[in-house]
């Protein structure tokens, strides 16, 4: 039961079994309840926090996040993509500065899933995803001082290569 209530992970990010998330107890329901009030609020400022990693970013050698024309991106995370992923993680850690990797293996590549959906080379576009992308901080609570500083030191590292 414990593997089918968050998506069959046996360890982080990896499906051993199919699975659903299904982690909501009624604690975690009472304070989503309140915090429900707050989710306009927090998403406009996360939207300007992305917006200010946008313009700082904008020319640097990274895949930013896009917005679809007519819809607004609520910046659950902000993602960006880059082939020496790992390097630049590893930047980052040394100027504490916390990153995620959301999803480091495709669907097709779970052992959940193995022989279902296609092997290696299946989907190469999941793939590279799955090789290149990395979550920057962001939320609600984060003040644009911090955006500066995380884009900075993403400048800085990007900088380094070209030399």
């Amino acid at each position: 039961m414990k593997l089918l209530r968050q998506y069959g992970w046996s360890q982080r990010y990896i499906s051993e079994i199919p699975g659903w998330n299904s982690r909501l107890d009624e604690i975690q329901a009472a304070i989503l309840r309140v915090k429900l009030r707050h989710l306009q609020e927090d998403n406009q400022r996360r939207h300007l926090l992305a917006e200010i990693y946008n313009q700082l970013l904008v020319n640097a050698p990274v895949v930013l996040p896009k917005e679809r024309l007519g819809s607004c991106h609520s910046y659950h995370q902000y993602v960006i993509r880059h082939p020496q992923r790992e390097e630049l993680r590893a930047f980052l850690k040394k100027r504490g500065i916390s990153t995620l990797v959301h999803y480091p293996r495709p669907i097709h590549l779970q052992p959940a899933y193995k022989g279902r959906l296609g092997d290696v080379g299946s989907f190469p576009n999941s793939e590279q995803a799955a090789r290149e992308v990395l979550s920057l901080p962001l939320y609600p609570e984060m003040d644009e001082a911090t955006v500066h500083t995380v884009a900075q030191a993403i400048i800085e590292y990007l900088e380094g290569k070209e030399k």
